[in-house]
């Protein structure tokens, strides 16, 4: 049988990987810490952080807390997972979720970003070239704070979201009140206002009262509400998993 020598270095890239991902997560072998995301046991895992975070990385699939939350209230607390036909679309796909989600999904599965090759589309969360009512489920984490114009994205979110359709639009909560400074228009003014040098605002705790102006009805879920202390524990749920912003459709918009 005739096997492409493309298809031989892809398979050979593969492996290399795969074994450069055992050699890095040895040193973790153990059992004190599980991973939700890739299912694995870790002794601990690793720092992570301009200011170093303890336990905060998944030595095999990268997963931060913020991920492992998530995926957990994905697996326990949606119909992501029921086997039902779904479209779904992710905006700035995280690479430890992509994968398995693309595994769990198949061709309902929708990777979009503005500028990364990699992403299934090319797509501006303010102009989503998609129809009104296109997608069953719409998962943002980490963007808004990206996007000059966040109230046209938490729009176009809605818009294009079927009525009895779900999203997930998180965001780092970093301020007591969310504030922006059109001044600030360099990374390093962006940094020193908004601790990032690619930020274009801070969001605090008022962060749901936005979602609910773009028609949302909002849920904040909080670790407590998917696991057991003890369990958050074991899985590296910490103050920096944050919150999870469950967004639904309100019939009553408009």
């Amino acid at each position: 049988m005739e096997v492409s020598v493309s298809r031989l270095l892809e398979s050979a890239g593969t492996l290399s990987r795969h074994v450069a991902k055992r050699l890095k997560a040895l040193p973790y072998h153990g059992r004190g810490t599980y991973c939700p995301v890739c299912e694995k046991t870790f002794s601990r895992f690793l720092r992570f952080g301009v200011v170093p975070r303890e336990n905060a990385l998944c030595p095999w699939c990268g997963a931060l807390e913020r991920h492992r939350f998530v995926w957990l209230f994905f697996r326990t607390k949606t119909d992501l997972f029921d086997g039902t036909p779904k479209r779904v679309l992710h905006v700035a796909p995280e690479s430890c979720l992509e994968a398995r989600l693309h595994d769990q999904l198949r061709e309902g599965y929708l990777t979009a970003d503005l500028s990364d090759p990699k992403a299934m589309v090319q797509l501006d969360i303010t102009n989503i070239r998609y129809p009104d009512s296109t997608f069953d489920v719409v998962y943002a984490s980490h963007v808004f704070e990206h996007v000059p114009d966040d109230r046209r994205a938490m729009q176009e979110c809605y818009r294009v979201l079927r009525p009895a359709g779900w999203a997930v639009l998180n965001v780092p909560i970093t301020a007591p009140a969310t504030f922006e400074d059109r001044t600030a228009v360099g990374p390093e003014q962006r940094l020193r206002i908004f601790g990032h040098r690619d930020h274009v605002r801070a969001y605090g705790p008022d962060y749901a009262s936005r979602l609910a102006a773009a028609g949302f009805g909002v849920q904040i879920v909080r670790v407590s509400d998917v696991a057991a202390d003890e369990d958050a524990v074991v899985m590296g749920l910490t103050e920096a998993s944050g919150e999870i912003y469950y967004c639904t459709k309100s019939s009553t918009k408009g």
